[in-house]
């Protein structure tokens, strides 16, 4: 099989590493990788090209030549033109959002994976990017927000007196949000979090965080590791607890996402307004209209005094771990479909089954 792999616009991560790809190699299937794909995340083209890679010079180049093209971000429609008429994409296409994508693709003949679909039980654990991001933004969120605190995160007794640390309230205990708990804990902040999920509490405390709780909530196992949508009793005393937690916090990390609708509001503006000058929020839900009412995607919000980051793809700045990681989920996910370098799907095995998005008998006229 010839797999793939290009120099993606406005990102720094590559979707195959070097080492991932010589574990493709070595599996009886062929690389082709655009020049300069991996330079964002240090992998210059000799790297690939020792690893047994075959390096191209245009993404038109890799796009014909390739049976199965891996992305992050979904392929351009502009771009399919050049795609083999039976390939195969593996990218993010959260259709959960926006089913715009998928009506297109199931005019084409492609056979397509979304790898957002992947079910997210133990036995596709190794198979989960969407946790592997959310591990790697999680830990960057908490130096977003020591980059933009205006004090230090552990205590320290100096001759000029003692500096308390820093107070630090996680919203969401999923991967995103453990990470970010360790993370701070490290960095010597004492760190409150705060899940829908009561089974959440005990890997909290296991970190050394305190486990805030509100009473009432619905706790569905099923939901693949998203919030779940509450009641308006327990919404309001939800917003209760944050509004009096982000009043004493100078740094709140938000990371609640459901999917499909839009993220669950959990900072509205009059809490904002109750935090002390030089707080921080990083919201990681600013994609899909972020967990605080003033999160502007992608952008850096100042708002009487509170820095509001609104970043969703923190993982791209950490881009040398994030693309070993994906590289070696989307290896564990193609290596049962790539037998001796042939594309033979399982369909009857639940994680090909719930992944694949579209494929050529869905096409239609």
């Amino acid at each position: 099989m010839r797999i793939g792999v290009i120099n993606e616009e406005n990102e720094s991560r590559v979707a195959i590493g070097p080492d991932v790809a010589k574990q493709f190699i070595a599996a009886n299937n062929e690389l082709l990788i655009q020049s300069g794909a991996g330079e964002g995340a240090q992998f210059s083209d000799s790297v690939y090209t020792d690893a047994g890679a075959q390096v191209l010079t245009s993404r038109e180049e890799v796009l014909k030549q390739a049976e199965l093209v891996v992305t992050y971000q979904p392929l351009d429609a502009s771009l399919w033109k050049h795609l083999q008429e039976q390939a195969v994409m593996v990218s993010m296409f959260q259709t959960y959002v926006d089913d715009t994508i998928q009506q297109q693709l199931a005019k084409e003949s492609f056979t397509v994976f979304s790898l957002d679909m992947i079910p997210r039980t133990t036995l596709a654990q190794a198979m989960d990017v969407l946790s592997s991001m959310g591990s790697i933004a999680g830990y960057r969120a908490i130096f977003e927000a020591a980059n933009h605190l205006p004090r230090y995160f552990p205590m320290l007794s100096t001759a000029a007196g003692t500096v308390a640390p820093a107070k630090v309230l996680v919203l969401g205990a999923g991967v995103a949000g453990l990470q970010a708990i360790a993370t701070a804990k490290r960095l010597g902040a004492i760190v409150e979090a705060f899940d829908t999920r009561g089974a959440a509490k005990e890997e909290v405390e296991s970190l050394g965080a305190r486990f805030v709780e509100v009473e009432g909530a619905i706790d569905d196992k099923d939901a693949g590791g998203y919030a779940v949508d509450q009641s308006a009793e327990y919404k309001k005393k939800q917003q209760q607890m944050i509004r009096d937690k982000a009043a004493i916090a100078d740094v709140v990390i938000t990371t609640a996402q459901v999917r499909g609708p839009k993220a669950p509001l959990l900072i509205p503006k009059e809490t904002v307004e109750r935090m002390r000058p030089g707080s921080v929020i990083v919201d990681l839900a600013a994609s899909t209209g972020g967990n605080c009412e003033l999160t502007k995607s992608d952008e850096l919000v100042k708002y009487k005094g509170v820095t509001i980051v609104g970043n969703s793809n923190l993982a791209a700045k950490v881009p040398l771990n994030a693309s070993q990681m994906f590289g070696k989920n989307v290896f564990n996910f193609l290596k049962p479909m790539l037998k001796e370098g042939v594309f033979e799907p399982d369909w009857e095995n639940i994680i090909v089954s719930e992944s694949c998005i579209v494929k050529p008998d869905m096409a239609t006229a």
